[in-house]
Protein backbone atom coordinates (compact mmCIF):
# COMPACT_ATOMS: atom_id res chain seq x y z
CA UNK A 1 0.00 0.00 0.00
CA UNK A 2 1.77 3.33 -1.22
CA UNK A 3 2.20 6.14 1.35
CA UNK A 4 0.72 9.61 1.20
CA UNK A 5 2.95 12.48 -0.79
CA UNK A 6 4.07 14.18 2.74
CA UNK A 7 5.90 10.72 3.71
CA UNK A 8 8.41 11.38 1.07
CA UNK A 9 10.03 14.26 2.73
CA UNK A 10 10.71 11.75 5.30
CA UNK A 11 13.13 8.97 6.72
CA UNK A 12 12.09 8.57 9.88
CA UNK A 13 8.56 8.45 11.44
CA UNK A 14 8.04 8.95 15.50
CA UNK A 15 4.55 7.67 16.78
CA UNK A 16 2.89 8.96 20.18
CA UNK A 17 0.70 6.06 21.43
CA UNK A 18 -1.90 7.36 23.29
CA UNK A 19 -4.26 9.05 21.10
CA UNK A 20 -2.46 8.59 18.14
CA UNK A 21 -1.90 4.49 17.36
CA UNK A 22 -4.46 3.42 20.01
CA UNK A 23 -7.18 5.05 22.12
CA UNK A 24 -7.36 2.80 25.57
CA UNK A 25 -7.28 -1.12 24.15
CA UNK A 26 -8.27 -0.07 20.55
CA UNK A 27 -6.84 0.62 17.65
CA UNK A 28 -7.26 3.68 15.55
CA UNK A 29 -8.29 3.84 12.09
CA UNK A 30 -6.08 2.43 9.99
CA UNK A 31 -2.93 2.52 12.51
CA UNK A 32 -1.53 -1.06 11.22
CA UNK A 33 -1.94 -0.84 7.89
CA UNK A 34 -0.40 2.74 7.60
CA UNK A 35 2.63 1.15 10.19
CA UNK A 36 3.10 -1.60 8.33
CA UNK A 37 3.11 0.21 5.06
CA UNK A 38 5.77 2.89 6.51
CA UNK A 39 7.86 -0.30 7.00
CA UNK A 40 7.78 -1.50 3.74
CA UNK A 41 8.78 1.64 2.29
CA UNK A 42 11.82 1.78 4.26
CA UNK A 43 11.12 3.96 6.90
CA UNK A 44 12.29 3.70 10.27
CA UNK A 45 9.91 3.99 13.22
CA UNK A 46 9.96 4.95 16.77
CA UNK A 47 6.95 5.02 19.08
CA UNK A 48 6.76 7.51 21.92
CA UNK A 49 5.05 7.41 25.10
CA UNK A 50 4.77 10.40 28.22
CA UNK A 51 1.86 7.37 29.74
CA UNK A 52 4.94 5.70 32.41
CA UNK A 53 2.52 3.23 33.41
CA UNK A 54 3.80 0.50 31.88
CA UNK A 55 7.77 -0.68 31.09
CA UNK A 56 8.85 -0.58 27.27
CA UNK A 57 8.33 -4.40 27.35
CA UNK A 58 4.69 -4.31 28.44
CA UNK A 59 4.65 -1.62 25.61
CA UNK A 60 5.92 -3.95 22.84
CA UNK A 61 3.62 -6.79 24.17
CA UNK A 62 0.58 -4.87 23.73
CA UNK A 63 1.61 -3.44 20.47
CA UNK A 64 2.26 -6.97 19.10
CA UNK A 65 -1.30 -7.92 20.89
CA UNK A 66 -3.19 -5.44 19.06
CA UNK A 67 -1.38 -6.65 15.99
CA UNK A 68 1.40 -4.20 15.54
CA UNK A 69 4.63 -5.14 15.06
CA UNK A 70 7.57 -3.41 17.00
CA UNK A 71 10.71 -4.14 18.71
CA UNK A 72 12.21 -2.96 21.99
CA UNK A 73 14.51 -0.74 20.59
CA UNK A 74 11.94 1.44 18.64
CA UNK A 75 9.94 2.12 22.03
CA UNK A 76 10.80 5.14 23.89
CA UNK A 77 9.32 5.82 27.34
CA UNK A 78 9.33 8.37 29.48
CA UNK A 79 10.35 6.03 32.25
CA UNK A 80 13.68 5.41 30.26
CA UNK A 81 14.14 9.59 29.93
CA UNK A 82 13.41 9.20 34.01
CA UNK A 83 16.18 6.84 34.31
CA UNK A 84 18.90 9.19 32.40
CA UNK A 85 18.10 12.15 33.74
CA UNK A 86 18.54 10.36 37.50
CA UNK A 87 21.31 8.29 36.65
CA UNK A 88 23.43 11.63 35.53
CA UNK A 89 22.37 13.26 38.57
CA UNK A 90 23.71 10.71 40.71
CA UNK A 91 22.27 9.24 43.78
CA UNK A 92 21.30 11.70 47.26
CA UNK A 93 19.83 10.95 50.12
CA UNK A 94 17.09 9.25 48.71
CA UNK A 95 13.85 9.46 46.09
CA UNK A 96 10.39 9.25 46.64
CA UNK A 97 8.41 7.95 43.97
CA UNK A 98 4.80 8.26 42.72
CA UNK A 99 3.83 6.18 39.87
CA UNK A 100 3.89 2.59 38.71
CA UNK A 101 5.86 -0.50 39.19
CA UNK A 102 7.68 0.07 36.11
CA UNK A 103 8.55 4.01 37.38
CA UNK A 104 10.20 2.12 40.73
CA UNK A 105 12.22 0.03 38.26
CA UNK A 106 13.67 3.28 36.09
CA UNK A 107 14.30 4.98 39.31
CA UNK A 108 16.03 1.73 41.23
CA UNK A 109 18.00 1.24 37.54
CA UNK A 110 19.59 4.84 37.91
CA UNK A 111 20.73 4.08 41.02
CA UNK A 112 18.92 5.89 43.51
CA UNK A 113 17.49 4.65 46.92
CA UNK A 114 13.89 4.54 47.25
CA UNK A 115 12.23 5.24 50.60
CA UNK A 116 9.15 4.93 50.29
CA UNK A 117 7.16 3.19 53.15
CA UNK A 118 9.96 4.17 55.28
CA UNK A 119 10.64 6.55 58.01
CA UNK A 120 13.04 8.76 56.02
CA UNK A 121 10.23 8.97 53.18
CA UNK A 122 10.22 12.92 54.00
CA UNK A 123 13.52 13.40 54.03
CA UNK A 124 13.77 12.52 50.14
CA UNK A 125 16.33 14.93 48.30
CA UNK A 126 14.48 13.74 44.83
CA UNK A 127 10.38 13.44 44.07
CA UNK A 128 9.75 11.57 41.02
CA UNK A 129 6.03 12.23 39.91
CA UNK A 130 4.42 9.36 37.21
CA UNK A 131 0.79 9.16 36.50
CA UNK A 132 -0.64 5.53 38.14
CA UNK A 133 -3.73 3.95 38.73
CA UNK A 134 -3.37 3.46 42.46
CA UNK A 135 -3.01 7.19 43.52
CA UNK A 136 -3.89 7.92 46.86
CA UNK A 137 -3.70 10.18 49.38
CA UNK A 138 -0.46 9.26 51.40
CA UNK A 139 1.84 9.97 48.26
CA UNK A 140 0.54 13.56 47.54
CA UNK A 141 1.38 13.82 51.56
CA UNK A 142 4.69 12.18 51.40
CA UNK A 143 5.80 13.71 48.42
CA UNK A 144 4.51 17.20 49.84
CA UNK A 145 6.39 17.08 52.85
CA UNK A 146 9.88 16.05 50.54
CA UNK A 147 9.27 18.78 48.74
CA UNK A 148 8.53 21.43 51.32
CA UNK A 149 11.85 20.26 53.16
CA UNK A 150 13.79 20.97 49.79
CA UNK A 151 13.16 17.67 47.89
CA UNK A 152 13.18 18.07 43.87
CA UNK A 153 10.92 16.96 42.20
CA UNK A 154 10.94 15.49 38.65
CA UNK A 155 7.87 14.96 37.01
CA UNK A 156 6.72 12.34 33.55
CA UNK A 157 5.22 15.03 31.65
CA UNK A 158 2.40 17.50 32.07
CA UNK A 159 -0.55 16.04 29.59
CA UNK A 160 -3.31 17.50 32.26
CA UNK A 161 -5.57 14.40 30.57
CA UNK A 162 -5.40 11.33 28.03
CA UNK A 163 -7.80 9.60 26.03
CA UNK A 164 -9.39 5.87 27.27
CA UNK A 165 -12.09 3.29 26.18
CA UNK A 166 -14.06 4.82 29.26
CA UNK A 167 -13.57 8.30 28.04
CA UNK A 168 -11.00 11.44 29.38
CA UNK A 169 -9.02 10.47 32.36
CA UNK A 170 -6.52 13.18 34.86
CA UNK A 171 -2.90 12.34 33.45
CA UNK A 172 0.32 12.84 35.22
CA UNK A 173 -0.55 16.73 34.98
CA UNK A 174 -3.48 17.07 37.13
CA UNK A 175 -0.99 14.94 39.87
CA UNK A 176 2.09 17.58 39.38
CA UNK A 177 -0.46 20.72 39.69
CA UNK A 178 -1.67 19.24 42.92
CA UNK A 179 1.66 19.27 43.97
CA UNK A 180 2.49 22.35 42.60
CA UNK A 181 -0.09 23.82 43.93
CA UNK A 182 0.51 22.40 47.87
CA UNK A 183 4.40 23.62 47.80
CA UNK A 184 4.59 26.66 45.83
CA UNK A 185 7.47 24.45 43.71
CA UNK A 186 7.84 23.91 40.01
CA UNK A 187 8.37 20.03 38.93
CA UNK A 188 11.33 19.59 36.15
CA UNK A 189 9.87 18.01 33.13
CA UNK A 190 11.18 15.39 31.31
CA UNK A 191 8.90 13.66 29.04
CA UNK A 192 7.11 15.61 26.22
CA UNK A 193 6.97 18.64 26.01
CA UNK A 194 10.69 18.54 26.77
CA UNK A 195 12.61 17.77 24.62
CA UNK A 196 14.86 14.54 25.96
CA UNK A 197 12.50 11.73 25.09
CA UNK A 198 12.61 13.12 21.20
CA UNK A 199 16.47 13.38 21.61
CA UNK A 200 16.41 9.53 22.84
CA UNK A 201 14.41 8.57 20.02
CA UNK A 202 16.75 10.29 17.33
CA UNK A 203 19.75 8.29 18.76
CA UNK A 204 18.10 5.34 17.71
CA UNK A 205 16.74 5.89 14.28
CA UNK A 206 20.05 7.21 13.22
CA UNK A 207 20.40 9.67 10.45
CA UNK A 208 17.72 11.03 8.15
CA UNK A 209 14.37 13.71 8.00
CA UNK A 210 12.07 12.54 10.84
CA UNK A 211 8.40 13.40 11.55
CA UNK A 212 6.41 13.05 14.52
CA UNK A 213 2.80 12.07 14.78
CA UNK A 214 1.24 12.98 17.16
CA UNK A 215 -2.60 14.24 19.18
CA UNK A 216 -1.41 16.92 21.65
CA UNK A 217 -0.59 20.00 20.63
CA UNK A 218 0.82 20.95 24.26
CA UNK A 219 2.79 17.38 24.14
CA UNK A 220 3.86 16.41 20.71
CA UNK A 221 3.69 19.54 18.81
CA UNK A 222 5.34 21.58 21.16
CA UNK A 223 7.66 18.88 22.04
CA UNK A 224 8.35 17.97 18.42
CA UNK A 225 9.45 21.51 17.75
CA UNK A 226 11.68 21.80 20.84
CA UNK A 227 13.47 19.23 19.44
CA UNK A 228 13.72 20.86 16.15
CA UNK A 229 11.33 18.59 14.72
CA UNK A 230 8.55 18.60 12.27
CA UNK A 231 4.98 17.19 13.64
CA UNK A 232 1.70 16.52 12.06
CA UNK A 233 -1.88 16.31 14.72
CA UNK A 234 -4.67 13.20 14.14
CA UNK A 235 -7.50 14.14 15.66
CA UNK A 236 -8.10 10.44 17.07
CA UNK A 237 -7.10 11.82 21.05
CA UNK A 238 -8.04 14.90 22.51
CA UNK A 239 -7.49 17.55 20.21
CA UNK A 240 -9.93 19.26 17.80
CA UNK A 241 -9.41 20.36 14.55
CA UNK A 242 -10.12 24.09 14.99
CA UNK A 243 -7.51 23.82 17.76
CA UNK A 244 -5.20 22.43 15.47
CA UNK A 245 -5.59 24.67 12.81
CA UNK A 246 -5.58 27.75 15.61
CA UNK A 247 -1.87 26.44 16.35
CA UNK A 248 0.60 28.81 14.30
CA UNK A 249 3.82 29.06 16.34
CA UNK A 250 4.64 26.56 15.50
CA UNK A 251 2.06 24.68 13.09
CA UNK A 252 1.65 21.33 12.51
CA UNK A 253 2.94 20.31 8.94
CA UNK A 254 -0.31 18.43 8.82
CA UNK A 255 -3.76 17.86 10.00
CA UNK A 256 -5.60 14.79 9.58
CA UNK A 257 -8.71 12.71 10.96
CA UNK A 258 -6.32 9.43 11.78
CA UNK A 259 -3.25 7.72 10.78
CA UNK A 260 -4.80 6.07 8.27
CA UNK A 261 -5.53 9.53 6.47
CA UNK A 262 -2.10 11.20 7.56
CA UNK A 263 0.16 8.53 6.23
CA UNK A 264 -1.79 6.87 3.37
CA UNK A 265 -4.19 9.50 2.66
CA UNK A 266 -6.88 7.47 2.16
Amino acid sequence: MPLSSLLSEYDNVVLDLDGCVWVGDSVTRGAAQAITACRSAGKALAFVTNDARRSPEEYVRKLWSLGLQASLEEVVTVGGAIQHVLAERGRGKGTYVIGSPAIFRHVADAGHWIVNGTHRAVEADVVVVAGHDDLNFAELRDATQAVLGGAVMFATGRDPTFPTDEGVWPGTGAIVAALEYATGSTAVSVGKPDPQIFYTALDRLGGGRTLVVGDRLDADLAGAAAAGLDAAIVLTGVTSREDAEAAADPAPVAISQDLQELLLGT
